[in-house]
C-alpha cells in the first residue's frame, strides 16, 4: 500500500530531501489536509520531474510526460467525463484496440481507483495507468473546451419542451457553485447545466465577455475574443426566460423586474480559478438582453513588461513614475486596455511605504495591498464624492478610473498639486487631445503644467499567433506604409532600427492553437507627450492643435501608428492590425 513515508524516504535517499524537513513536511501536510506532494511543489523544493520519477518507483507505474503541444483527440478525452477528470485528476490520452491509457496524478488515491474502474466497465475497456504531472493534466483539461454532446441534448431536449425557473427570494451575494442543484426543483437542473458550460467555454477560450441576446427566431450566444465578437452557438427561444432567471438569482437582481437595466456581479469557482463576472441586463423588443463581462486575474492581470511598451516609451513612463507628485493620464477608447495600464502601473508603485488608494467603476480586479473603492452612484458615492473623502485617508498615490466631469477633473488636478502621485483615463483620442479636454472639464490653464506630468494613448492589437507566423516580403503597398511611418519615426530611434528593404513582417496562416484565427492575444501600442517647459509655453499662451503638434515632433514622439509598425517588423503583429488601431487617427 501507498503511504507517503515512502515518498518521502526515497527523496531522502536521493538526496532531494533532507530527513528533518520531510518530517516537518509530512507534519503541515496533514495539519493541512493536504497531499505531501502538494506542499513540496508549493515550497518548492522539488520540481515535478523529479518528484513524478520517485513516485513511479515507489508505485512501480510507467510515467506518461506529454510535450509542450501536444494534444489528445476528443473522441479520446471525452471517454472521461470532464467533472470526472477535474475531481480524480485523471485524463485519457490514448485508446489501443481495447485498452484505454490513462493518466492520474494520484493514482493511490482509492476513491479515484474505484471511479476509473467503474468508467472502464461501463465502456467495456482494459485501463493502463501511467503517472503524470499536475501541469500536464492541468494544460490538458484546458481541452475541454468544446460544447459536449450532452450540452447539444439539452439544446434539443428544449426545442421540445420549456422548463421554467421558478421564482423565489434573491440570495445575499455570495461564491456560486455554478453546477450546485441543492434546492432546485427538477426542472431547473438542465438549465443550470446549460448555463454553466457556456460560462466555462468562455473562460476556457480567454473570452473577455459573454452576449446571450435574443432575435426572433432563437437566443444567440456570442463571445468577444481578442477584440472581436463570435457566434458560438444558438439556442431555442423558449428557454429565454429561463436563462435571465438563472442569471439573476446569480447576480442578485430582482427577478421579477424585466423593465430596466440591472447591474449584478457574482463569483465561482472554473478550473481551480475564482473567476468573477459582472453581469448586465438590458431590456429589448424581444426580451432581455444578457451581457457578462469576465474578470479572470490570470488573463486580465498583466505587469508591465506583458503589455508591450518599446525600451523608449518605457524609459519615459519610468521617469514620471518616480516623481513623488502629479498627474499621468491614460487615453483611448472604451475596451483600449487603460485599466490594465492603470492596474500594471500600481503593481509597480505598490510597496510598503507608500499608501495607495484607489476609485473604481466597478472594481475589476483586487490587488493586495491597495486600497480599492467602488463608486455608487446609485446612492450619490461619486467618483467626485470620493476623491474628496480620499485626501483624507493620508494617501501617496490616488488611482482615478475615469474623469468624466468637472468637479472630478477639478479635484483630481488640486490632488495632483498638492503632494499626491494621481494616475487616471479620460477619453480623447490622442496624447496631444489630453489638454484640450481638461480645458473643455473647466481645469483652469494655469494649473496645467504643474498638474500634469505625462499624457499616455494606447490602443490593443491582436498580436500573431506564434505558432503559426511565418516571415514573408512585404508587398509594394505595405512597403509604402513601413516607409512613410519610419520617415517620422525620431531620429535616435531611426539609428536604432536595424531593418532594411525588402522589409520582412510575418503573417499568420491559422492553427489549431489560435483556433484558426491567427491571432491569440492582444498587445498594447501606445505614444507619450510629457510636460515640458516648452509645451508649459504653449499650454499657458494658446493650445491649438498645430502647436501641440508641433511639440509633440520636438520631444520626438512615437506615434501610435509608429509604435504599431516597430511592432509588426518585430512580428507582434500584422500590419493589418495596425492600420485598422489608427486608421481614424
Amino acid at each position: 500500500m501507498y503511504q507517503e513515508e515512502f515518498l518521502l524516504s526515497n527523496l531522502i535517499q536521493k538526496g532531494v530531501l533532507k530527513e528533518d524537513i520531510a518530517q516537518s513536511l509530512l507534519a503541515e501536510a496533514r495539519s493541512l489536509n493536504k497531499k505531501i506532494e502538494e506542499v513540496m511543489l508549493e515550497k518548492k523544493l522539488v520540481d515535478e520531474k523529479t518528484l513524478i520519477n520517485a513516485k513511479s518507483e515507489v508505485l512501480n507505474l510507467p510515467i506518461k510526460l506529454f510535450q509542450e503541444k501536444e494534444t489528445v483527440p476528443n473522441t479520446i478525452l471525452n471517454l472521461i467525463p470532464e467533472d470526472v477528470a477535474r475531481h480524480y485528476k485523471v485524463i485519457a490520452f490514448n485508446r489501443i484496440g481495447n485498452t484505454l491509457e490513462i493518466g492520474m496524478v494520484y493514482p493511490e488515491d482509492i476513491a479515484a481507483q474505484k471511479a476509473v474502474q467503474f468508467l472502464a466497465d461501463r465502456l467495456h475497456v482494459t485501463l493502463k495507468i501511467y503517472l503524470i504531472t499536475r501541469s500536464d493534466l492541468l494544460r490538458l483539461l484546458k481541452e475541454y473546451q468544446t460544447f459536449t454532446e450532452d450540452f447539444y441534448k439539452l439544446v434539443d431536449d428544449f426545442q421540445k419542451r420549456f422548463a421554467s425557473v421558478g421564482k423565489g427570494k434573491t440570495p445575499s451575494y455570495k461564491l456560486v457553485d455554478l453546477e450546485s442543484t441543492a434546492g432546485i426543483v427538477a426542472e431547473e437542473a438542465p438549465i443550470i447545466k446549460l448555463f454553466a458550460s457556456i460560462l466555462k467555454y468562455g473562460v476556457r477560450i480567454r473570452a473577455s465577455d459573454i452576449h446571450i441576446e435574443p432575435t426572433r427566431t432563437n437566443i444567440r450566444v456570442r463571445m468577444r475574443i481578442d477584440g472581436n465578437l463570435t457566434g458560438v452557438v444558438y439556442l431555442p427561444l423558449a428557454i429565454l426566460s429561463a436563462i435571465v432567471s438563472r442569471v439573476k438569482i446569480m447576480s442578485n437582481m430582482k427577478i421579477d423586474e424585466t423593465r430596466l437595466p440591472q447591474d449584478g456581479r457574482f463569483s465561482s469557482i472554473i478550473d481551480e480559478k475564482e473567476i468573477d463576472f459582472r453581469v448586465s441586463t438590458f431590456p429589448t423588443a424581444l426580451g432581455e438582453k444578457i451581457a457578462i463581462r469576465i474578470l479572470d486575474p490570470t488573463v486580465g492581470l498583466k505587469n508591465i513588461q506583458e503589455l508591450g511598451l518599446n525600451k523608449y516609451h518605457w524609459e519615459i513612463l519610468k521617469r514620471e513614475m518616480e516623481k513623488p507628485y502629479g498627474m499621468i493620464l491614460i487615453t483611448g477608447p472604451t475596451g483600449s486596455g487603460k485599466t490594465t495600464t492603470l492596474y500594471a502601473m500600481l503593481q509597480i508603485l505598490n510597496q510598503e511605504k507608500v499608501n495607495i488608494v484607489s476609485l473604481e467603476d466597478p472594481v475589476e480586479y483586487t490587488v493586495e495591498g491597495i486600497n480599492q473603492s467602488q463608486v455608487l452612484p446609485e446612492i450619490s458615492y461619486t467618483f467626485a464624492r470620493g476623491l474628496r473623502h480620499i485626501v483624507r485617508q493620508d494617501p501617496d498615490i490616488i488611482m482615478v478610473g475615469e474623469i468624466r466631469d468637472a468637479e472630478t477633473a477639478d479635484l483630481a488636478t488640486h490632488s495632483a498639486l498638492t503632494g499626491h502621485l494621481v494616475l487616471s483615463t479620460l477619453h480623447t483620442n490622442n496624447a496631444i487631445g489630453v489638454v484640450p479636454r481638461l480645458l473643455d472639464l473647466g481645469v483652469e490653464r494655469f494649473l496645467i503644467p504643474s498638474a500634469l506630468n505625462l499624457m499616455i494613448a494606447q490602443r490593443l492589437v491582436r498580436k500573431l499567433c506564434p505558432d503559426c507566423k511565418e516571415k514573408v516580403t512585404a508587398n509594394s503597398y505595405e512597403e509604402k506604409i513601413i516607409d512613410e511611418t519610419l520617415n517620422l519615426l525620431p531620429k535616435a530611434v531611426r539609428d536604432d532600427l536595424n531593418y532594411q528593404k525588402p522589409y520582412q513582417i510575418y503573417k499568420s496562416k491559422g492553427c489549431p492553437s489560435c483556433n484558426k484565427k491567427g491571432y491569440l492575444g492582444r498587445i498594447g501600442i501606445f505614444e507619450m507627450l510629457a510636460m515640458t517647459p516648452q509645451l508649459e509655453e504653449i499650454i499657458l499662451s494658446e493650445p491649438s492643435q498645430e502647436k501641440l503638434l508641433e511639440e509633440a515632433k520636438r520631444q520626438g514622439m512615437i506615434t501610435l501608428r509608429g509604435d504599431g509598425v516597430l511592432k509588426v517588423l518585430t512580428g507582434e503583429t500584422s500590419i493589418e492590425e495596425i492600420l485598422a488601431a489608427t486608421s481614424r487617427y
